[in-house]
């Protein structure tokens, strides 16, 4: 399996600009990376503006399926198993035949999937294969690479039915720090 960035379409000054736009106000410069992160970590609606089309390779079709139950802000396009564009009966195929399956998505979208595709308790080979889309990108976007965590980092906790353990960990804690490193966080008053 290997994954082929294909496009990053918009630029962080136009969203930028419709960032301020929603404020009532204007700008022509570049954000900083620092606004980058705190845009996308707030998620407010001017990062759908970033979208990312990729390709993966040899994917196996059941992974394929895994990834394909995100549809919000995501398009996928996976190529055919139907006999009569193969010729090979598709009665006949494993679930482990492989396919290129082909996405666009929004930046917002992208965070999404990662919080459910990056937890432990998802397939290796889907966190694996999300996780090779994720490396593709993250010398051009390292912001939005650092946003894309699984669930227990992004809720602070895990909240599966069934847990891998992992958010009692202190490998758990240095990630969490990580992913909240800047982040403006509200002081918590104990009232005894």
């Amino acid at each position: 399996m290997r994954v082929e960035l294909i496009e990053i379409s918009n630029t962080w000054k136009r969203i930028k600009q419709a960032a301020f736009n929603t404020i009532g106000k204007d700008t022509d410069t570049e954000p900083s990376s620092e606004w980058k992160r705190k845009m996308l970590l707030a998620e407010h609606s001017p990062i759908r503006k970033l979208h990312l089309s990729w390709r993966w390779h040899d994917l196996k079709s059941w992974v394929s399926v895994h990834i394909v139950r995100h549809w919000l802000g995501i398009e996928h396009f996976v190529s055919t198993q139907r006999t009569d564009r193969t010729g090979i009966d598709r009665n006949e195929l494993k679930q482990s035949e492989l396919v290129k399956h082909e996405c666009e998505a929004n930046a917002q979208a992208i965070i999404t999937t990662s919080r459910k595709r990056l937890c432990k308790m998802a397939s290796p080979e889907t966190q694996e294969a999300w996780q090779a889309f994720l490396e593709s990108f993250k010398e051009l976007e390292p912001e939005l690479y650092s946003a894309c965590v699984p669930d227990c980092i992004y809720r602070g906790h895990c909240f599966e039915y069934k847990t891998c353990g992992f958010h009692n960990t202190g490998s758990y804690q240095e990630r969490l720090e990580e992913y909240r490193k800047g982040i403006n966080q509200p002081e918590v008053k104990v009232c005894l």
